[in-house]
């Protein structure tokens, strides 16, 4: 897939991974709509980048075609469909207090939350990008579009307290090739990254101990990825036609351990 001119929706795009993204794509050429909750980090980007930033909530039917509608009237129907949105948090899924001795639940409305934003968000996206996608003629390979959503690690080397964020990211590259399945005919591929540990305002919080520690468990490079990182990679599977229907770790070789 050429990129210039192309258009595309980045998902969780103000920030992080997202926001590599959509500078690595606007630097190609590409007219990006970033779409994300936090408006003034949002609104900072396309004033560095160009293209359109719009407030949307993965969770919400309206809120998404709201964004696309907004996003397709300024560039037209996107042939590219990044995602990036997503949360978590590390909650045992029981826990005993060890002052009190009470015995602790995981929070079923915060399974559902994480669900809700990492696996519905990203499907939400996905098919209303696909059915836009698919009123497109296709390029001269018969491409329609490409969607990259991104997993993590976690999806298969979950660790300590992250039962419903892995869960969530296992559910995201358990649907990689079924979507990648359900469009061969219409000829729109979909992929998803799975990163490794990397420096996202997230892990900026973190302690400096903390991230000395997970820097050097990574086997080579010794350090965290970087946002600019996970763009090349989404780049170049836009750009390699063959790619399809692939759930692909960047994580520097590194296999977390139970915590």
């Amino acid at each position: 897939m050429e990129l210039a001119g192309l258009s595309a929706v980045v998902t969780g795009g103000a920030s992080g991974l997202g926001a590599g993204t959509a500078r690595a794509l606007s630097e190609a050429g590409v007219r990006v709509a970033v779409f994300d909750i936090d408006e003034q980090s949002g609104r900072a980007l396309v004033d560095e980048i160009g293209g359109i930033y719009c407030l949307v909530d993965v969770t919400s039917d309206l809120s998404v075609d709201a964004g696309f509608a907004a996003s397709r009237e300024a560039h037209g129907q996107e042939r590219i469909l990044i995602n990036c949105a997503g949360i978590g948090k590390s909650v045992k899924t029981v826990s005993r207090d060890r002052e009190s001795g009470e015995i602790k639940l995981y929070p079923m409305e915060l399974f559902s939350r994480i669900i809700g934003v990492n696996v519905m968000g990203t499907f939400r996206c996905i098919a209303r990008s696909a059915a836009g996608m698919m009123t497109l003629a296709p390029l001269a390979n018969g491409e329609r579009g490409v969607i990259i959503n991104t997993a993590s690690i976690a999806a298969t080397d979950g660790q300590v307290g992250q039962a419903g964020y892995s869960a969530s990211k296992a559910a995201i590259v358990g649907m990689t090739l079924p979507i990648a399945r359900d469009l061969m005919n219409e000829g729109i591929r979909v992929n998803t990254v799975l990163p490794g540990i990397f420096d996202t305002p997230l892990m900026a919080a973190a302690p400096e101990k903390l991230k000395h520690a997970l820097a050097s468990s990574v086997p080579f490079p010794k350090r965290f990825g970087a946002p600019l990182e996970y763009a090349s990679l989404a780049l170049e599977i836009l750009r390699n036609a063959y790619l399809n229907g692939e759930d692909i770790r960047l994580d520097g070789a590194i296999r977390m351990p139970p915590k």
